[in-house]
């Protein structure tokens, strides 16, 4: 097999376990997933702004704005109240850094949105322990 062929095949063994973690995810880890996926491409867009790669950082970029769209799009502003309002006010600045950064090839603005990204995503990590850790609570408390 050539060195292509084996890329390809790589690439299509990646494709593949990423749909089945897809398709077997519960809602937070969807999310937490899209987390990682945002983190990682603003990460290769600012290794194509290093490069000089023009038009692969944007497309780096691109997706990751997307991806920060469907986190936007994924908000439940009736049930998460003021948190979703201060998510959603984040997920427009990070567009916005982003777009900034693209078009300045500021790779400043990447790292700081990457940085967001991470905040978000071990604050979200966090949340079924913290769920868990709750009902042992509200159990123990019931038991009084």
């Amino acid at each position: 097999m050539t060195y292509g062929g084996v890329h390809e095949a790589l690439r299509q063994y990646r494709k593949l376990q990423t749909e089945t973690a897809v398709e077997t995810a519960d809602s937070h880890r969807l999310i937490a997933m899209l987390l990682d996926g945002a983190i990682e491409r603003i990460g290769r867009a600012k290794a194509h702004l290093e490069r000089g790669e023009t038009a692969r950082k944007g497309e780096q970029i691109g997706l990751a704005v997307s991806i920060i769209e469907g986190l936007r799009a994924a908000l439940d502003h009736e049930r998460g109240g003021e948190i979703a309002a201060n998510l959603e006010a984040l997920y427009d600045y990070m567009e916005r850094r982003l777009t900034e950064g693209n078009l300045r090839n500021d790779a400043s603005a990447l790292e700081e949105v990457a940085g967001l990204l991470a905040q978000i995503r071990d604050a979200w990590a966090a949340v079924p322990g913290l769920l868990a850790g709750g009902t042992q609570a509200a159990a123990a408390g019931a038991g009084r």
